[in-house]
């Protein structure tokens, strides 16, 4: 087989508005380098990472041209040396394509490092396994960063996002004793009481903490998965148990809050941890997709599409989550 000159990509050149700065057009396909593989992408994934480098409201250009969109998923169609011969032709899911370097996944064609790829079981359709990157990873660093939660009380707020769909799913998974969820109610507590959830609180509720609490038999929670860090910490200090663990992924209510450190953190041994996908431990991204691929495997899971869109429709498909409304993952269809 011939090998493709150029590809239909998106790409930006500086940051702003999506409909501004996106450009559809060819570009040459990517070689893969000593350790790399290109994949032929059949589904992108937008994740608002993805739009806030765009946007450049939380990241510097990195480099002159960037085709955004970091997760994907699609077959495997060239190898760079060393790269082990049993991937060629493989259906893979991946994610950090934009990360470290300037080519994501918006494009028909993407080189990534091999350990940034993995095998997508035959019944899984490609859009879901662009959904997994950001979200699905991000949700077990959370769950899984300081232990197995085994036997444990998880709470998962957010758990109609993305990211809480995910964690909810892996915590019943992960054989937690109890999997609870904040939602603000609607299809959001939908989405998580379908994830495994065995009680959704609405946060906003002043009685929150209080049903909780009675919910854990006045335990607490072992394990918070928290959407909002500096938000909601009237509400997680209140109701993590001694000797638990927060763990954040975001934080939008509140960028410098006030943390009790010496009321709950201290007093009751309380680990408060950060995650960032892409700079988490290489080790522990491996695990996550070992793990990742094994779930999937083992039974029928909960994915949300919350729509697709073709390569040229790109533009939308990142107004789609900036609106912040959507339910579930946005995919861009590279090949359409």
């Amino acid at each position: 087989m011939p090998e493709p000159g150029t590809m239909r990509a998106i790409w930006y050149e500086r940051p702003g508005p999506a409909r501004e700065v996106l450009q559809l057009g060819e570009r040459p396909v990517p070689q893969p380098a000593p350790g790399e593989v290109r994949v032929r992408l059949l589904a992108s994934g937008v994740n608002p990472a993805d739009i806030y480098r765009r946007a450049g409201t939380a990241y510097a250009n990195e480099w002159p041209l960037i085709v955004p969109n970091s997760d994907g998923a699609g077959v495997v169609e060239a190898l760079g040396e060393g790269v082990d011969q049993a991937l060629l032709g493989r259906r893979v899911w991946l994610y950090n394509a934009q990360r470290g370097r300037p080519f994501g996944t918006a494009a028909e064609y993407t080189c990534v490092p091999a350990e940034y790829v993995h095998d997508l079981p035959e019944d899984i359709p490609f859009e879901v396994g662009a959904c997994l990157g950001i979200p699905c990873m991000t949700a077990h660093r959370c769950l899984f960063a300081d232990g197995p939660v085994r036997g444990l009380r998880v709470l998962v707020s957010g758990g109609g996002g993305a990211v809480g769909n995910y964690a909810l799913q892996l915590a019943r998974w992960g054989g937690a004793a109890q999997v609870l969820a904040t939602a603000s109610g609607g299809w959001k507590s939908e989405d998580a009481r379908a994830a495994g959830a065995e009680q959704v609180f609405d946060y906003r509720a002043p009685d929150c903490v209080e049903r909780i609490m009675a919910w854990t038999g006045g335990a607490g929670v072992d394990r918070v998965i928290e959407v909002d860090v500096g938000g909601n910490v009237a509400l997680w200090s209140a109701v993590i148990a001694l000797n638990g663990s927060v763990i954040g992924y975001a934080s939008r209510g509140n960028l410098t809050p006030a943390i009790p450190v010496s009321g709950t953190l201290m007093r009751k041994n309380v680990n408060l941890r950060g995650v960032v996908l892409n700079s988490a431990p290489a080790a522990a991204r491996r695990q996550a997709m070992l793990d990742i691929t094994r779930w999937l495997r083992e039974g029928a899971r909960l994915h949300r599409i919350a729509a697709t869109f073709p390569l040229a429709e790109t533009a939308a498909a990142h107004e789609a989550v900036e609106a912040g409304t959507k339910r579930g993952t946005v995919v861009v269809l590279p090949q359409q």
